[in-house]
């Protein structure tokens, strides 16, 4: 069977098994909740949040130190909900929400975890209160659905086989756009982020291989 057909078959599996209701989740709302293909129209990444949830959220933080208060502005609060995407453009079950402030500038973290989600999505923000200017500083962003890992595996595996042998898979990473569907896949040789290794970004519905980073 030919790569890119093996790959596609595995998304499409993966994804259904996780669209299938489990009798025995306390939770059938959540375990029953569709995840869309990353290639069909409804699971394209999308912002899900207006500048009055981040100003809410802003509020109401439990972080310690919780959000800066000069960072708590409607211009401000609409800038950064403007930064944040999730992988199918919806909201997070739980928004984390904290900063700190310098002389000119602030740092604003903004973190949340989908259900069945490989890990979370962390978002890190340069904000100037003067101005209101706020832009993306840098991302972690697994909030991707779990069941994509045997996918993304598989595509790694089939488009650099040398790069990855006797190597041990231990996360991905998803792209926002304009770079949606792409993902940095990383592997290492003890199994853990901080051994030697090699980060691949592959295009989950090609199976292309886009670039490599090796440690």
């Amino acid at each position: 069977m030919p790569t890119r057909h093996l790959v596609a078959l595995l998304v499409t599996l993966a994804l259904a098994s996780c669209g299938t209701p489990d009798p025995s989740s306390p939770n059938p709302t959540q375990s029953s909740r569709p995840v869309p293909t990353p290639s069909s129209s409804g699971a394209a990444p999308g912002r899900p949040y207006d500048g009055a949830a981040i100003l809410q959220s802003m509020r109401e933080s439990r972080r310690p130190d919780g959000v800066p208060a000069q960072l708590q502005t409607a211009e401000i609060a609409a800038a950064v909900a403007n930064e944040l995407w999730t992988w199918d453009g919806v909201a997070w079950p739980q928004l984390i929400i904290g900063g700190a402030c310098g002389d000119a500038t602030c740092t604003l973290e903004v973190s949340g975890a989908p259900a069945d989600a490989a890990g979370a999505d962390l978002y890190v923000l340069t904000i100037v209160p003067a101005n209101a200017e706020v832009s993306v500083e840098s991302t972690d962003l697994h909030g991707y659905p779990s069941a994509l890992d045997a996918a993304l595996q598989a595509a790694a595996e089939a488009a650099a086989p040398n790069a990855v042998h006797g190597l041990a898979f231990v996360s991905a990473r998803w792209l926002s756009p304009p770079d949606a569907g792409h993902y940095w896949v990383a592997y290492r040789s003890g199994g853990e982020e901080g051994s030697p290794g090699v980060d691949l970004l592959i295009d989950l519905a090609s199976g292309d291989l886009l670039d490599q980073r090796r440690l």
